[in-house]
């Protein structure tokens, strides 16, 4: 009976202890947020650099500066540079700065353009060819 006691509250410990870290972890390690194509292009935000390996713990964020609700996280560009959001360790003192140009592409990621489509072939041939082909220009 003692046994079967112990089992069942190593158990429970076992379960609160996947459940805190399974809920705690907004963006867990290998995992990552993506956030929509703005101007400067989408911002992919990485658990492998926002965690434990950098010495941070999920207090530091959540709840507070960023909520742990879906879509409730909003950072414009006049946030930029300021010690809100981002900004708080992207300061150039705890972490690369906002505000240095060399440093957007950090999280800022243009799409790459979709290939051009294919150009349409002609639906019929012309009746008579050119007595002399058009030079391309070279550039």
């Amino acid at each position: 009976m003692r046994l079967v006691k112990i089992a069942a509250i190593m158990f429970g410990i076992l379960i609160t202890i996947v459940f805190v870290i399974g809920s705690a972890l907004a963006v867990p390690p290998g995992k990552t947020l993506e956030y929509p194509d703005g101007d400067m292009g989408k911002v992919t935000f990485s658990g492998d650099t926002h965690g434990m390996k950098q010495g941070m713990k999920c207090s530091d964020c959540h709840p507070k500066p960023f909520a742990m609700k879906k879509g409730s996280f909003k950072e414009t560009k006049e946030d930029h540079g300021k010690d809100v959001n981002c900004g708080i360790c992207h300061n150039g003192t705890k972490a690369f700065s906002q505000t240095d140009e060399k440093s957007c592409t950090k999280c800022h990621k243009k799409s790459e353009a979709a290939p051009a489509a294919p150009a349409e072939a002609p639906k019929e041939m012309p009746k008579e060819m050119p007595k002399e082909m058009p030079k391309e220009e070279m550039k």
